[in-house]
Parts: C-alpha cells; structure tokens; sequence
C-alpha cells in the first residue's frame, strides 16, 4: 500500500538558457523507468507511492539534469505522507464524474 503523494515540480538551469522541456521530458521518463504510478499534470507531476522510494526517484531525476548539462536543478515537492495510506485517486475522486 501507497502511504504517500509526492508532486514534484524540477526546474533544470540551463548552460545557455535553452529550453527546459526536453529536460523535463527525461526527468518524466526517469519517474517512468522507476515503475511508479504517477501522473503529470500542467504545472508538476504527482508520484504515489512509498515516502523512501518515491525520494529515490527525484535524487534520480536531479543527476539526470546534471547528467544531461544542467548547471543545477531547483526541485519544488509537495509531500503527503500518511501511513494508513495515499492515493491519488482517493484524493480527487469527489472532482470527478
């Protein structure tokens, strides 16, 4: 059983400004290899799964960045942790129809 949400936004410097979207493409495809589930929303992406694991996963995505040329990387995370259990379709299911 999931006990945690992790929503992550990752905001990679480039060296010459360029744009962050390939990066973020690969720090999608990282969160994809990890086999966790996860959706990507407009603004971040929100992984669900166990606290430990689902902090593996982003450690992976900010060396991918370095990996790939960025300078550094800014990581915004959003934690819910709850013990007896996290899911993200329990969180919204009153939002959908």
């Amino acid at each position: 059983m999931s006990d945690s949400l992790v929503s992550i936004q990752i905001i990679p410097k480039t060296k010459n400004g360029e744009d962050v979207i390939p990066y973020v493409d690969e720090a999608i495809a990282v969160i994809e290899e990890s086999g966790v589930r996860y959706q990507v929303n407009p603004l971040e992406t929100t992984m669900e799964g166990d606290l430990t694991e689902l902090f593996a996963v982003i450690e992976k995505m900010n060396k991918r960045m370095i990996e790939l040329g960025s300078l550094n990387v800014i990581s915004q995370v959003k934690i819910l942790y709850q013990p007896d259990g996290a899911s993200m379709d329990k969180l919204t299911e009153k939002y959908r129809k």
